[in-house]
This record gives structure tokens, C-alpha cells and sequence, in this order.
């Protein structure tokens, strides 16, 4: 059986009759920017969320950076943000033209390590960006706590987090304001690109309303030079119908892991010396599991047995952001951040999704465990 990192047809396929009716109600509707549909899924996300406001806007990237332009970052501004992330998060800062200051993430959690942050802050400090990565919620009391301390706003990335909850409470307004993603393979995913902002700030709301309207709240008048940055009304009437699902897929996702974990541990307590770490959940997350990342000692063997028995996995993400080439003049070199470094040379994501059945799953762990045994690999799990 041939498992799929992800299938994305299979989720169109499940809500196939309201998604092509939400589609074909926007056609009708003869409105195909901004408009009642965008306005819904606003009102109807920031409950979800628990924020006062939603700001539907094209793309992730863009509610980090408009979030950022919202927040009075700009050139000769810094921006702490994780060494273990995808490059949009750096990208964002970049385009304010400010620089982004890395701090390594806790080795257990994958996510931006609080005790690291205060040393990292200067006077140009603006802006703290933590990522809930991978769908687990990043630590926010200590980076709220420092970021008061120091007169700093809160940005947080939660572009893989749809629906995940902090000590009892969803994500979405914590911080000064929230960035998402609705790329098409996240847990909330339109069929096409698409991204929000969530905040209670009503000043930050209104500021990238503006912004994502090329500065414009009246047509041909400018307040300011802005973007063309809109949530399409077909994404939006899309996102409308799989929001009404996404707790139900959340759990499905949940479900999956706990069967990985179970699994996996009971394996891999059988090798040894360890070379292999399963994902760690601290008491006070409820994750959404966007994705199941394990490290390995000897992650491309891993990867190539796991594809010769059918199974698709990938690496979330092989080259952190201070190597990549487009951010060579900064002048970080290999092992300024070893904790990110490790991550990324170890880490292999396995196939979840709500629509991963019960066979797949099977057939996902059992390649999994002849995968270790033919490469000879031993394991440890960090619970």
C-alpha cells in the first residue's frame, strides 16, 4: 500500500458538495474581492479564535510582515525570532527591513527556548516572534512576561497551529496580535493561498485593513503606501465550510499521533543505544499535530527504507534560515546555532492528515519498525 505524505484531494473529496457550493455561491454573487464572504469568514474565524478581530489578507507571509509594518518596524529595527523555523518567519522582518536576531528553540520542544530570549534583546529591539511549530503552541507566559518587562510587542507565528490551545485557552490573542497561514496543506487550508491576522489591538486591525488595500480605506484616496494583500472571496467561502470541520479534523490528527506514539515507543524501547526521539507535549499544550516530526540519527537511511516500502516523508526543514544563502550577508556560519542545526539534519516528518485511515496508519508504523531493523537503528523516547 503506497501511504502519501499528504493527500489534499481526499479533504476536497470529503466536503466536495458544500465546498462546490460555497464556490459557486461566490461566482453568483458577481463580488470577487473582499465583500461579504471575507467579511464572514473574519467574524467567524476571530470567534473561533477567542480575538476581537480577524484581517483576512493573501498569504502568511503577508500577515507577518503587514503585522510587523502594523507594528512600527522598520530599518534599523530587530526582531527576535527562532533559528529553527520556516524562512518565512525571517522573510517577514526582512521585508520591513529590519534583521532578524535568532534564538535557538528548546531541544525537547522544537520551539523558541524563553529562557534564551532576554539575552538576545538590545536597544533595537522591537518585536518578539515565537512560532508554534509544527501545531504545538510555543511556551507564551515567559515571552509575554519578557516582552512587558522590556516594552516589547508580541507577533506570534501560528501559521501550523490552527485550533491548538495554551493551558486551556486556543490560540489567537495572546500576544499583540496572531499571523496564520491557510496554505493548502495546513490544518485550516484554503485551495489556494490565503492568511489572517488575529488581535484584540483594534489600532493593529485597522492598520493592516489599510495596508492590504494598496493604504486605501476610500477608493483612490492613500493614506499610506500600501500592499495588495486581500483574502480572495472563493478561499474565504472555502475556509467558511472547512472551519465548521476543523476540530473534528484536529482530533482525527490527535488520534493519529497517539497511535504514533503508542506505537513508535513500544518499538523503539527495544533498541538500543538510542538514535531515535519522538515528538515531546508539555503538560500545559494540546498540539493540533500539523505535522509528526521525529529526530533520527540516521534520518536519510530512514528516509530511504520508508520509501522503498511505499511510505512518503519528508523534512521539515533541512537548512535553518542563518545558512540559507539569501541570508548570507548576516554572516552566520555552520554551528552558531547548533541546537537548529541538529533539528534540521535529524528531523523526519511521518504522513498525518485527517484523512489518513486506520489502514495507512498501520501500514505507516509497520514500515516504520522494518525500516529501523533493516538499517540497524536503535531508538529513545523523550516523553
Amino acid at each position: 500500500m503506497k501511504v502519501p505524505f499528504l493527500d489534499l484531494g481526499a479533504a476536497y473529496r470529503e466536503l466536495k458538495p458544500e465546498i462546490d457550493a460555497a464556490v459557486a455561491r461566490v461566482l453568483a454573487s458577481g463580488w470577487y474581492i473582499l465583500g461579504e464572504e471575507v467579511e464572514g469568514f473574519e467574524h467567524e474565524f476571530a470567534a473561533y479564535t477567542g480575538a476581537q478581530q480577524c484581517v483576512g489578507l493573501a498569504n502568511g507571509l503577508d500577515a507577518l510582515h503587514l503585522a510587523l509594518r502594523a507594528m512600527d518596524v522598520g530599518p534599523g529595527d530587530e526582531v527576535i525570532v527562532p533559528s529553527h523555523t520556516f524562512i518565512a518567519t525571517w522573510l517577514a522582518v526582512s521585508q520591513c527591513g529590519a534583521v532578524p536576531v535568532p534564538v535557538e528553540p528548546d531541544a525537547r520542544t522544537y520551539n523558541i527556548d524563553t529562557a534564551r530570549i532576554e539575552a538576545a534583546i538590545t536597544p533595537r529591539t522591537k518585536v518578539i516572534l515565537p512560532v508554534h511549530l509544527y501545531g504545538q503552541p510555543a511556551d507564551l507566559d515567559p515571552i509575554l512576561a519578557i516582552a512587558r518587562k522590556h516594552g516589547l510587542r508580541v507577533l506570534e507565528d501560528a501559521a501550523q497551529a490552527h485550533g491548538a490551545r495554551y493551558k486551556g485557552q486556543r490560540l489567537g490573542a495572546h500576544g499583540d496580535a496572531v499571523a496564520w497561514s491557510f496554505y493548502p496543506g495546513k490544518n485550516l487550508g484554503a485551495m489556494g493561498d490565503g492568511g489572517a491576522i488575529t488581535t484584540n489591538d483594534s489600532q493593529i486591525a485597522d492598520r493592516i485593513r489599510v495596508l492590504r488595500n494598496y493604504g486605501s480605506r476610500v477608493k483612490y484616496i492613500n493614506e499610506v503606501q500600501g500592499y495588495n494583500s486581500r483574502l480572495d472571496p472563493i478561499q474565504a467561502a472555502i475556509l467558511r465550510v472547512k472551519l465548521a470541520y476543523l476540530d473534528e479534523w484536529n482530533a482525527r490528527r490527535s488520534v493519529i499521533a497517539g497511535n504514533y506514539m503508542q506505537a513508535l515507543g513500544v518499538a523503539i524501547t527495544r533498541q538500543s543505544p538510542p538514535s531515535l526521539i519522538l515528538p515531546h507535549t508539555p503538560d500545559w499544550a494540546e498540539p493540533v499535530w500539523h505535522l509528526y516530526v521525529v529526530q533520527h540519527s540516521h534520518p536519510k537511511d530512514l528516509r530511504e527504507e520508508l520509501a522503498y516500502a511505499g511510505v512518503g516523508a519528508m523534512v521539515h526543514y533541512p537548512i535553518p534560515p542563518h545558512l540559507q544563502k539569501a541570508y548570507a550577508a548576516l554572516g552566520y556560519v555552520q554551528g552558531q546555532f547548533p541546537v537548529a542545526e541538529q533539528i534540521a539534519n535529524q528531523c523526519i516528518s511521518l504522513p498525518i492528515g485527517p484523512q489518513l485511515t486506520e489502514r495507512a496508519v498501520t501500514e505507516v508504523i509497520s514500515a516504520f519498525e522494518v525500516a529501523i531493523n533493516r538499517s540497524g537503528c536503535a531508538a529513545q523516547t523523550i516523553w
